[in-house]
């Protein structure tokens, strides 16, 4: 429930009645899967109640964490559009708030107070789950992964030639103001 209360406590009252009004609610049976790992989805989820287990595909699905009410899902393929990397299964009846992507991305382009409270949101989500993670690895030696260009869309494929772009201008400017030695 505690991640929840991040996003609701930066989120203004009339941010949480626009997700409300926006939103549909929908009813999961147990087994029933609300998102499949590499499968693209058009939605994020806020689990209203119930009970979830993520799981990954190895030689057979592997259980890496259990949601309950109040958490956030769907959010890292919102973020970076790409297929979800792990499935979510109710493993007991649930119901989540389901708020279409393309509805929200709407929503963010018309109304800049919201999108910076929301993107702060999800920025502050990501951290607590990346510190989880962290402190659960604790000894392991943790290396980037690499990044699958094949997945990325359009846009992000886009966005990456740009930022290359301007890390090269970056560095240019960087090296025209270094003091002489």
């Amino acid at each position: 429930m505690e991640r929840i209360l991040f996003i609701l406590g930066i989120l203004e009252d009339e941010d949480v009645d626009w997700l409300v009004s926006t939103g549909t609610r929908r009813q999961l049976a147990t087994d029933e899967v609300l998102i499949r790992e590499g499968e693209p989805i058009t939605a994020i989820y806020l689990i209203l109640s119930g009970q979830f287990v993520v799981s990954i595909e190895r030689s057979q699905d592997t259980p890496i964490a259990r949601l309950t009410s109040g958490e956030v899902v769907g959010e890292m393929s919102f973020v970076d559009y790409l297929p979800p990397s792990a499935t979510v299964t109710a493993s007991a009846p649930a119901v989540v708030l389901m708020v279409e992507r393309s509805v929200l991305e709407h929503k963010l382009q018309q109304d800049i107070g919201f999108a910076k409270r929301w993107y702060q949101a999800l920025a502050t989500l990501l951290s607590i789950r990346l510190r989880g993670t962290v402190k659960h690895l604790e000894a392991e030696f943790w290396e980037p992964t690499e990044l699958n260009k094949a997945l990325l869309s359009s846009d992000m494929a886009d966005n990456m030639k740009l930022g290359g772009i301007r890390f090269d201008w970056l560095m240019r400017r960087l090296r025209d103001t270094d003091p002489p030695e």
